[in-house]
């Protein structure tokens, strides 16, 4: 930072610091350091909204992206290193993809606010970011924390019913330490009875002076609502007036288990958020602990993880095609995309051992090592691949009904995307050729030839051929790995390696000790706090993790792409029919446990 900037903040650009200094003033701000290096200032509440804003639209290339939204309970916390004094943490993080796309400082920036007594309140976020409501509806609900201003606080991940905010420290981890749960008669029917939706609650009108409106259940068992997923449509006639999307059904307190498992035996947990995904769950956290841990991973390792991860969004995006195609009234090729899924899936279990979740990246690397055979097994699958992509070309992609059913469906613009916080291919199908893996490189990807699919118009029928192209990529990263795969160690050499590299535990006694603890008890990780974000399956995934100095996280959160994807459904199909519906759901290739985690 240069020298005339007072309190300057590592990470943070000159002039977007020297603005918010010259709006707000130097004592406005604490600026936290962190093991990711991303620049963090503490806010005042009674400010927090009018920063958010400034940074939203008062400077160049601005913030335009409210990338997270979420809480820490400090009260239990031991090492705070110096932070203002807190009960509990609101945690915003924004995005810039203008600077991403032109390296104009950090892309991101972490703002807090502290906040003290037992159900403190917060102003709205939503009069400047619109995505921000089901971010503050999550933190009221899991933390107890009051957004005053909200246009509809209610519960979104837990039943209209439920007692107390389970993500406060001192609601039960366990269901042993719950009391037997028992549902009577009258407890079932009060359940099903909060479970109505009242159109007067989301601020809908039952109808006009001449008609009424129909309100419709779709899902949340409905073959095209792909999972238990919820949405209650305001009907006029055929055409869509408004909707509300329900979540929720398939939450499993994953970010919960977070606190009561240890750093290592919390692995096979992320893959079953995308449980498409696989080991790509697998990688954010990991990273984001070897940060916190300053663990460096050789080069083999991270060239396999990449290789891995490609086969993953292979398989991923073969399920997209075929379901999306099934949703449209094509009804054979999902059975052709399950045959080439099994194919990459072969593979996958040669190497791993495992199929859809191998929980195979370990802290510091790799379980094992590549097997014997591994490259012939691979270079079939990539000789394969491509033939079939180009028959699914010409049968599916090409084909004037698919078209005509897709084509400027949910259509919607790059600032819509970013207003939602949408990612991955719903955000590079509006044009915007934004994709991680190239604006900030991890795992070694800068290594790496390949291209970044874009559409133009925004539509179902952009986003299903982004993916096909996608594939196409994935393969040829797939290929670099085959031929240019590093030697070396399949796991970083650092005591906090969890576990140890086996072969050096059956000959030193040290190493089997620190294995014996490490995987029994977990290693213990340096108080810290950190983020990595990675270009998953669906879009942008990201683990922010807080160490208290223990063998077990503080708080685990866990942002994914599926759940800011499904915020925007009412927003781009509004004036459209229930059949646009369906096709828009299928574009948007998401998973439910992937929203609900």
């Amino acid at each position: 930072m240069a020298d005339d900037v007072p309190h300057a903040v590592p990470g943070l650009d000159n002039e977007v610091l020297r603005e918010l200094y010259a709006r707000f003033g130097a004592d406005a701000f604490v600026a936290q350091p962190t093991k990711d290096g991303m620049p963090t200032l503490w806010v005042g509440a009674e400010r927090i909204i009018e920063v958010l804003r400034f940074l939203k639209g008062g400077i160049a290339k601005p913030y335009k992206t409210l990338y997270d939204l979420t809480a820490v309970d400090e009260r239990l916390r031991k090492n705070r290193q110096g932070l203002p004094p807190a009960d509990f943490t609101v945690v915003y993080q924004l995005l810039s993809v203008e600077r991403d796309m032109t390296r104009a400082g950090t892309p991101d920036l972490r703002l807090k606010v502290a906040l003290h007594g037992e159900f403190p309140h917060l102003p709205t976020a939503t009069t400047v970011y619109a995505n921000a409501n089901w971010y503050e509806r999550e933190v009221w609900d899991l933390f107890g924390i009051v957004f005053d201003g909200h246009p509809n606080l209610r519960r979104i991940l837990l039943p209209p019913r439920w007692v107390g905010h389970p993500l406060r420290k001192e609601h039960p981890a366990r269901a042993t330490e719950f009391d037997p749960f028992v549902l009577d008669q009258m407890r079932q029917d009060l359940d099903q009875e909060a479970l109505l939706f009242k159109p007067e609650e989301w601020g809908m009108k039952k109808g006009t002076e001449n008609e009424d409106y129909m309100f419709l259940n779709f899902g949340p068992n409905h073959p095209a609502a792909h999972g238990a997923f919820r949405i209650v449509l305001q009907m006029d006639g055929e055409e869509i007036v408004d909707c509300v999307p329900d979540i929720g059904y398939h939450h499993r307190g994953a970010e919960k288990m977070g606190e009561r498992q240890s750093w290592h035996s919390y692995i096979p947990y992320t893959d079953r958020i995308d449980y498409l995904g696989g080991v790509m769950n697998n990688l954010p956290y990991v990273m984001t602990v070897e940060k916190l841990a300053g663990i460096q991973v050789p080069p083999r390792a991270q060239t396999v993880r990449i290789m891995m991860s490609e086969f993953f969004r292979i398989t991923s995006h073969l399920l997209f095609y075929g379901t999306f195609l099934q949703d449209v009234g094509a009804m054979s090729p999902v059975f052709y995309a399950f045959v080439d899924r099994q194919k990459a899936y072969d593979v996958i279990e040669a190497v791993t051992g495992f199929r859809m979740h191998p929980a195979w990246f370990r802290i510091g690397g790799l379980a094992h090592d590549l097997p014997q055979g591994w490259e012939r097994l691979v270079r079939e699958f990539v000789d394969y691949l491509p033939k079939r992509l180009d028959d699914y070309q010409k049968a599916a992609v090409e084909n004037s009904l698919v078209i005509a059913r897709t084509r400027d469906v949910a259509a919607y613009t790059t600032a819509e995307a970013l207003e939602w916080g949408t990612t991955g291919g719903g955000l590079r199908a509006t044009g915007l050729g934004y994709d991680l893996r190239k604006a900030r490189p991890y795992c070694g990807y800068e290594n790496f030839d390949f291209e970044v699919p874009t559409g133009s118009r925004g539509d179902a029928y952009d986003r299903l051929v982004l993916r096909v192209e996608e594939m196409r990529q994935s393969v040829r990263i797939i290929k670099q790995c085959l031929e240019n795969m590093p030697s070396g160690p399949y796991k970083a050499d650092h005591p906090l390696t969890t576990p140890p590299p086996k072969d050096r535990t059956l000959k030193d006694i040290e190493t089997l000790i620190t294995h014996f603890l490490q995987v029994s008890w977990g290693p213990v990780i340096p108080a810290g706090e950190a983020c990595t974000m990675v270009e998953a399956t669906k879009g942008i995934n990201s683990y922010y993790l807080t160490s208290d100095g223990s063998t077990m996280s503080y708080r685990t959160r866990i942002r994914t792409p599926s759940y800011a994807h499904l915020q925007q459904i009412p927003s781009a199909i509004r004036g459209e029919m229930i059949a646009d519906l369906v096709v828009y759901v299928a574009s948007i290739d998401f998973v439910m446990a992937d929203v609900d985690r």
